[in-house]
């Protein structure tokens, strides 16, 4: 065979395009006629629309002895409607190939739809017939219940479930709503009857105090007109705007011991308040928490999981708890994550050194550099669906933010220098001001943890 018979001619090597630039998208805002407020989101291509819907109907509404209920009215409006029974309601969404799901939380109850979008009609008018016209009926109300009051015992058994309930127990006064577990206690949750859930659904929920985020490919669709077939039939009264309770905390360094008899291992939650994302650190004290406990190259991991070997991760997070218009709101700040019960006491040495250290010498520009890349670089996958943009909204709306908000949160991410974010995460996590909740076996950690002299330790069972 000659050379000639052999000779290929190949193809010029693809050279990568410039890349586009991404930010996150802007949504357009609007009302219908009813008073709903409408932010709507063209994405090319995403097939599957997201739609979310916030109702003012926030955890500190319930009556007093009623906690859970906005909890079960969640539940319950997927339950019939005047026009379907449970099962047939059930029905219709799934030959929408769609999903349907609400909790309540502090800010308020939020309705989660997502379908194809060639069933975007059908589906908006079942979720329209879900807040116009919820059944209520009381067996199916009786059966939430009961199913409520069957999970209350399996989160007591959880420990970081039970340390969540215990940290919001120490931190906030019993007559803050905030203080209280969000699904409500046995013994709130079995007073809880249709005609509880029938009085919250009509104090509470009206479209001109309800948004809707609507996010998909919107090609083709007349969405006026969809939203004012299903959507815009919803009525109901004006409501004036409800003043968000004042939150207040006690952080005073101490730590409380929810005894686990037998346990092999201790879980932790450490936390205290802080301020809403209206506050102007707040960029920076996600960036320097980011460094702090954000990730498997953290300083918390690198040296409680990776040089001790204590556990399998440390996290450090701010979670908004209820945001106010005037900045008023409140987040807890917390480092969680679970040790074996030898060496709980080590473990929290270790992780106050970790803290002293960081107050003492500061974050370095290198573990700045990295948290930007990952928070910064990271979000166009993060926001790749339909959904997390969506939520994000929805968010942003509870805490009453601009709908700008997440794009300029990235750039002044992006922008935030390491003194500034060491300056942030030393203040939110002063070693002397932290709440620590250590769920394990107080017989072996007890005298341990008093050694440390990191707070009072006081020991409580459940």
């Amino acid at each position: 065979m000659s050379d000639a018979a052999v000779t290929m001619d190949f193809h010029p090597q693809p050279t990568p395009g410039t890349a586009r630039p991404w930010a996150f998208p802007a949504p357009d805002r609007g009302t219908l006629d009813n008073g709903l407020t409408v932010l709507r989101c063209h994405r090319p291509g995403q097939q599957v629309v997201a739609v979310e819907i916030s109702l003012d109907a926030p955890l500190d509404a319930e009556p007093e002895g009623l906690d859970g209920v906005a909890t079960i009215m969640a539940r319950a409006l997927s339950e019939g409607t005047d026009k379907h029974s449970a099962e047939e309601f059930a029905a219709e969404l799934e030959r929408c190939g769609a999903t349907l799901d609400a909790h309540a939380d502090h800010p308020g109850v939020r309705v989660s739809l997502e379908v194809p979008v060639s069933r975007l009609h059908k589906a908006l008018g079942l979720l329209s017939e879900a807040l116009i016209a919820p059944a209520f009926e009381a067996g199916e109300v009786e059966r939430l219940v009961r199913n409520r009051l069957d999970e209350i015992p399996h989160e007591t058994a959880n420990p970081g479930r039970r340390a969540a309930k215990q940290l919001s127990k120490e931190l906030f006064p019993a007559e803050l709503r905030v203080s209280r577990p969000r699904q409500g206690t046995e013994e709130t949750v079995e007073r809880i009857d249709a005609a509880a859930v029938r009085a919250f659904y009509e104090a509470h929920v009206r479209p001109a105090t309800a948004t809707a985020v609507i996010v998909g490919d919107l090609t083709g669709i007349d969405l006026d007109a969809v939203l004012g077939d299903t959507l815009g039939a919803w009525t109901g009264d004006k409501a004036d705007p409800r003043p968000v309770p004042a939150i207040t905390a006690d952080d005073t360094g101490r730590v409380v011991i929810v005894d686990r008899p037998g346990a092999v291992q201790t879980q932790l939650l450490i936390g205290r308040v802080g301020g809403d994302r209206h506050d102007r650190v707040w960029p920076a004290q996600v960036l320097g928490t980011y460094c702090l406990g954000g990730t498997l190259t953290s300083r918390l991991d690198r040296v409680l999981r990776e040089e001790k070997g204590y556990t399998y991760g440390v996290r450090a997070f701010g979670q908004v708890l209820r945001s106010a218009p005037d900045g008023s709101g409140a987040s807890m700040l917390a480092i969680s994550g679970s040790v074996d019960t030898p060496n709980t006491g080590p473990a929290l040495d270790d992780l106050w050194k970790v803290l002293r250290t960081l107050a003492a010498e500061g974050l370095t520009d290198a573990e700045r550099d990295v948290a930007v890349q990952n928070l910064v670089g990271v979000a166009p996958l993060k926001y790749e669906t339909a959904a997390s943009v969506a939520a994000t909204l929805a968010d942003q709306v509870e805490q009453h933010l601009p709908d700008d908000y997440q794009a300029q949160m990235y750039l002044r991410l992006a922008e935030t220098g390491t003194v500034e974010a060491t300056a942030a995460v030393v203040n939110a996590f002063p070693v002397d001001r932290l709440v620590t909740v250590l769920v394990g076996d107080a017989s072996q950690i007890e005298e341990p943890v008093k050694a440390l002299g990191i707070g009072e330790v006081r020991v409580v069972t459940g």
